[in-house]
């Protein structure tokens, strides 16, 4: 499906997502919500061939995730459910 600007919406991307580098990277990132709430480092976004975290609501451009802990994004949970 084509979107705004010429854009390619395509459907059915398979990758692995998650906040859980810490120090490994070269670049700053940003501390998973839930798992701050939880004192852990065991949530990931997405998880390749897996699942998709049910706080996960995308990416944006260039490497932001979308995240609506501590909501549930509810078209997650409705694809989950057909």
């Amino acid at each position: 499906m084509r979107g705004d600007n010429n854009i390619l919406r395509l459907d059915g991307a398979n990758m692995d997502i998650d906040l859980t580098s810490g120090d490994k990277t070269s670049w700053k990132q940003t501390e998973c919500p839930w798992n701050e709430a939880e004192g852990t480092n065991e949530h990931k976004c997405a998880v390749k061939n897996v699942s998709i975290c049910k706080y996960f609501c995308g990416i944006e451009y260039l490497d932001n995730v979308l995240c609506c802990y501590p909501n549930k994004n509810m078209l997650v949970d409705n694809k989950q459910k057909k």
